[in-house]
């Protein structure tokens, strides 16, 4: 099991990085938060996750061991494949998600593409009791304020190859229609504007 890599970012994609290991280059998927974090060319520490499969061994990765544990964990859940289990954590943080969990939200589970009602119901039934509700949870409010997630998601948009001002002016539209939208959502429409227009 490759439990943590490090070494050279070789290049960062919407959906994986290659992270240059001993002369071998690995492909990371991982979550548009944990590839913003990482500039091609400079060293990065991943916290993984190998999934094997007759066919194929992909190996996911995570800016911290909490992630990479709750990514394990949701895959213990019948019907929740690694793709899903990643797709829920790049739309909502690991607190966000243990707290979900914990408290029985069902709507908040089901912002995740791929997760109805009754998915999101087996995973409260199935990990209630396995998810540790991490205190203090509510993010600060300087945390979630527009500049500050503004300024957040372009330096993220520009990590991962944008230009600058096509970085801003996205985000400028995505905050004009959302107001109120915190970093992981700002992003993740940024993003899937900018995929439609290439």
């Amino acid at each position: 099991m490759i439990s943590s890599v490090r070494g050279q970012v070789a290049s960062v994609g919407l959906d994986h990085a290659v992270v240059d290991v001993g002369g071998v280059g690995l492909a990371v998927q991982a979550t548009p938060h944990t590839l913003a974090g990482l500039r091609r060319g400079e060293q990065a520490e991943l916290a993984t996750a190998l999934v094997v499969r007759e066919d194929s061994l992909t190996l996911f990765g995570f800016a911290d061991a909490d992630a990479r544990d709750l990514f394990r964990l949701l895959q213990t859940v019948s019907g929740i494949g690694p793709r899903l289990a990643l797709a829920a954590l790049a739309v909502l943080e690991p607190e966000q998600l243990r707290h979900a969990l914990s408290d029985g939200n069902i709507t908040t589970l089901t912002q995740v593409p791929g997760i109805g009602r009754k998915g999101a119901e087996r995973l409260i039934i199935e990990l209630r009791d396995k998810v540790g509700a991490l205190p203090g949870g509510a993010e600060s409010p300087a945390a979630t304020s527009p500049s500050r997630v503004r300024g957040s998601v372009v330096e993220a948009l520009i990590g991962l190859g944008f230009a600058a001002k096509q970085a801003e002016q996205t985000v400028d539209a995505v905050l004009a229609k959302k107001t109120d939208a915190d970093m992981s959502t700002a992003l993740r429409e940024a993003l899937a504007v900018l995929g439609r227009k290439r």
